[in-house]
């Protein structure tokens, strides 16, 4: 039962029998049978189906909710289980907002060292998709943005704030500036977040409070890429200084502090809102609980 409620859940989320089936390393007639097979348990149609998936039905919906709770207390119940007999050990799957990714081994690194057993996968991820994630079961935590926009029933535990630079060359005249308004940056050749990030959302509301508008000549997904564009000289960016701090020292870049407004935004763990945590989460919390964000 277990089994096939998974592939219930890789079907929903994928929209598609073939990528459903492919994700859950299973043939498509393997999943299609499961899928008729828990329809014929429950009495219900599942799946709207037709040349290609049409849907959950609004009993599928309902199917759907239950579903995750029960596939993640099982979940849940084996690695107890396996932690009763080996340790803690197993694989953590963490969503992490680009601008955070540079702060996440503040958490990775204390967790992994008192725990060595545990393996750590951290994939970038905007805040939209961290809180998809989390709803179909494919990552087990998430650090991304508490605040500006809802995030649903979801456990939180927040880390830090963020606070705004601008992200020049060294060498450029305005790294000499104490500050920069956010109007002035406005007017800067700027490569940006795309407007998918939060990030980028927080940054077009700072620009219009401060009467000016974000006209970036190039945008990314990836952090890396404005940091790149910004060391060839001529572009700046706008991120926050935790995010830029691996480039500041030895990479050439400066951060001037944004005002007019000033602004910080808080950043933290988020993870399902159920009880118990599986064991690794729980020591991800507690890892978190302990860490110091400088």
């Amino acid at each position: 039962m277990i089994d096939k409620l998974e592939m219930f859940i890789a079907l929903a989320r994928e929209r598609h029998f073939g990528r459903a089936a492919e994700a859950c390393g299973v043939t498509q007639p393997t999943l299609s049978a499961a899928i008729k097979q828990l329809e014929e348990q429950f009495g219900v149609m599942l799946v709207w189906r037709g040349s290609r998936f049409g849907g959950l039905t609004p009993e599928g919906a309902r199917v759907l909710e239950r579903a995750r709770i029960i596939v993640a207390d099982a979940r849940t119940l084996r690695e107890e289980m396996r932690a009763v007999k080996q340790g803690l050990s197993g694989n953590l799957r963490i969503a992490v907002i680009p601008t955070a990714l540079a702060a996440v081994s503040a958490l990775t690194e204390p967790l992994t060292a008192r725990h060595p057993n545990i393996r750590v996968t951290v994939l970038s991820r905007t805040s939209v998709e961290i809180l998809q994630m989390l709803d179909d079961l494919q990552i087990d935590a998430g650090l991304t943005y508490l605040e500006n926009e809802p995030l649903g029933r979801v456990t939180t535990l927040p880390l830090y704030d963020e606070h705004y630079n601008l992200v020049i060359r060294a060498d450029s005249p305005l790294a000499a500036r104490k500050s920069m308004t956010w109007a002035e940056a406005a007017g800067l050749m700027l490569c940006l977040l795309t407007p998918d990030m939060q990030n980028r959302r927080i940054v077009d509301r700072h620009m219009a409070e401060a009467g000016a508008a974000a006209s970036p000549r190039l945008e990314s997904n990836s952090v890396i890429t404005l940091i790149a564009h910004v060391q060839s000289g001529g572009w700046a960016t706008v991120l926050p200084r935790r995010s830029a701090g691996p480039f500041l020292d030895g990479g050439g870049l400066a951060a001037v502090p944004l005002t007019k407004p000033s602004a910080a935004h808080k950043v933290g763990l988020v993870a399902p809102h159920r009880e118990p945590h599986t064991p690794v989460l729980a020591a991800l919390l507690d890892a978190a609980r302990r860490a110091e964000f400088r």
